[in-house]
This record gives structure tokens, C-alpha cells and sequence, in this order.
């Protein structure tokens, strides 16, 4: 019975501790529907040091690419980074701001004066 509650005590507190940058590292999936169509994106984020770093594969209706991430921050179990991109000739800035919560990052997708996006992005297993 001590060994269940220990068990049930420490997942309790793990489910409260805010995210740190480590637990961004690695691979996340996310597909939206979008004005331009569904989007498929592939985010995959480092750390060196105390730097945070990210990259980013697109896959929808005006093309496909990889763009590299900036402003990678987290702070609690806020995340929040910029995704630039040139689409026929326009540069747009893309800003995400959201939660990070285990495997599951929500995050909110703002694609300058075009229009804003709700997603889930999932971590890769």
C-alpha cells in the first residue's frame, strides 16, 4: 500500500513541475487545417549549453521545405519561437507562443496579418 501511494505521490508531482528546455528537445508532430489547406510540420529542437535551437519540415499546398527555427524559448511550461519563411517572393513571420505538458505541446500559430492557427504537436516517439 506505501509502495501504490509513493507511486501515485511522485507521479502526482511530476504532472505539476513546469517543463524545462530538455523536455522541448527532440522531434514533434503536428498536422493543422489551415486557409492554404492541411499543413504537416516536423519540429525538431536542440539544446547546446544554455542555447536553445529549432528546425522546421513543412509539407502543404504551397510547397515543402525546412526552415530553421529562432527565438527558441521556454520559460515554466511556456514555449514560444519564430518560424521565418519566403513564400513567392513574400517573407512572412510566423510566431508560435503556447503550453508544454509531457508529450503534448498546444500552441498557437500566428502567421502575421494572414491569420492565426490552433495545433497540437505531439512528441515523435
Amino acid at each position: 500500500m506505501r509502495t501504490r501511494f509513493l507511486g501515485i505521490l511522485a507521479l502526482l508531482v511530476a504532472t505539476a513541475l513546469p517543463a524545462s528546455a530538455a523536455e522541448l528537445v527532440g522531434k514533434w508532430t503536428a498536422e493543422f487545417d489551415s486557409p492554404i489547406g492541411v499543413q504537416k510540420y516536423v519540429y525538431e529542437f536542440t539544446k547546446s549549453g544554455d542555447a536553445l535551437a529549432g528546425q522546421a519540415s513543412y509539407d502543404h499546398s504551397m510547397g515543402k521545405g525546412t526552415v530553421e527555427l529562432s527565438d527558441v524559448k521556454v520559460d515554466g511550461d511556456k514555449v514560444a519561437f519564430v518560424e521565418r519563411l519566403s513564400v513567392n517572393g513574400m517573407d512572412l513571420t510566423v510566431t508560435y507562443s503556447g503550453t508544454l505538458a509531457g508529450d503534448e505541446m498546444k500552441l498557437t500559430r500566428n502567421v502575421g496579418e494572414f491569420g492565426t492557427e490552433q495545433l497540437t504537436a505531439k512528441r515523435a516517439k
